[in-house]
């Protein structure tokens, strides 16, 4: 995409990012990720449950837990 065609899409790209998470990126590549500002409390919590899990299981396996 052309800067002129990314300058085009913003407001659609801005729009669609105030829905769900937009992913960027560059050739292929995942660069960056817009997102609303309402969606942070739903990703907080679910990137601490996930990460809670998966201490708990690595410890379960090392026999800690």
């Amino acid at each position: 995409m052309t800067l002129s065609q990314f300058r085009n899409r913003q407001s659609d790209d801005i729009a669609a990012a105030q829905r769900d998470p937009v992913e960027i990126a560059s050739r292929g590549a995942g660069r960056r990720v817009a997102y609303s500002i309402s969606c942070v409390p739903s990703a907080t919590t679910v990137i601490t449950s996930v990460t809670w899990r998966s201490s708990a299981a690595s410890r379960a396996d090392t026999g800690r837990g």
